[in-house]
């Protein structure tokens, strides 16, 4: 049995659930998601609480990936998703224009980066939020910026989340002090 799968699911206030055949569509105060239900999985609303079950013991995983992904999109289209990136580097600096980031990243030309839609970003001094009610686009995004310059082991320079420890090596001068 799946164990994610049989948990039920909340719908908070605000929030409203439409279901066309295996088609679910999710309005919220954030948004609007749309989300496909595979074959086999099947969606049952008592009230405020949502159940799903499976047809077979074959769809075992997907039927706690079906959960998952509807529990993750009720969450989105209610509070959203954010995602902070921090900018670490003499030098290193970020601008947003409208959808466009522009970085200055240590390299001879700024990069710039566009924003897809649904997704937007807020700068604080070196402090950038990534936000929108999908995670896997948020998620996917706030990647693909940290792409652009991973932060290096021995300075620590370049782009990171906010609470990933970047392990540190000491470099040239801890090896010739131990001769």
């Amino acid at each position: 049995m799946s164990r994610v799968g049989l948990k039920p699911i909340m719908l908070p206030d605000g929030v409203t659930l439409t279901q066309t055949g295996q088609r679910l569509s999710l309005q919220g105060p954030k948004g609007t998601l749309e989300l496909t239900l595979p074959k086999g999985i099947k969606l049952e609303q008592k009230g405020q609480i949502l159940s799903m079950s499976r047809s077979g013991d074959h769809k075992r995983a997907v039927h706690g990936l079906s959960r998952a992904l509807l529990a993750s999109a009720i969450v989105g289209v209610s509070q959203g998703y954010e995602l902070k990136l921090e900018i670490h580097g003499v030098g290193y600096k970020a601008n947003v224009a409208g959808t466009q980031l522009k970085f200055s990243l240590g390299r001879s030309h700024e990069q710039t980066y566009d924003l897809p839609e649904g997704i937007s970003a807020a700068l604080d001094q070196n402090v950038l939020t990534i936000s929108g009610i999908d995670k896997a686009k948020v998620g996917q995004v706030a990647s693909a910026i940290r792409a652009l310059k991973k932060p290096e082991p021995y300075k620590g320079k370049g782009i990171r989340f906010v609470d990933e420890y970047v392990i540190r090596k000491s470099g040239k001068t801890a090896v010739a002090g131990k001769e």
